[in-house]
């Protein structure tokens, strides 16, 4: 077999492989993927911390865990 007869071979692959799936999409450029979104200012309501609602949860929470560390002591 002579290397033209390879290509012949190759070439009707490739028209094959084209003609069951079609084309590659066009590639996406990397600019493309990402975007850029001007971010909130610091200190908005969404984002404020609450060192009294903090201590608030951390005590609910301490205490549940003292309520089932006292069952477990229970039984």
């Amino acid at each position: 077999m002579t290397n033209s007869g390879c290509k012949v071979t190759q070439d009707a692959g490739t028209a094959a492989r084209r003609a069951r799936y079609g084309n590659l999409p066009e590639r996406i450029r990397c600019e493309d993927m990402t975007e850029e979104v001007e971010a909130a200012p610091r200190g908005g309501a969404d984002v404020a911390y609450d060192p009294a609602g903090a201590s608030f949860l951390w005590a609910r929470y301490a205490a549940a865990l003292i309520r089932l560390s006292q069952d477990r002591l229970d039984r």
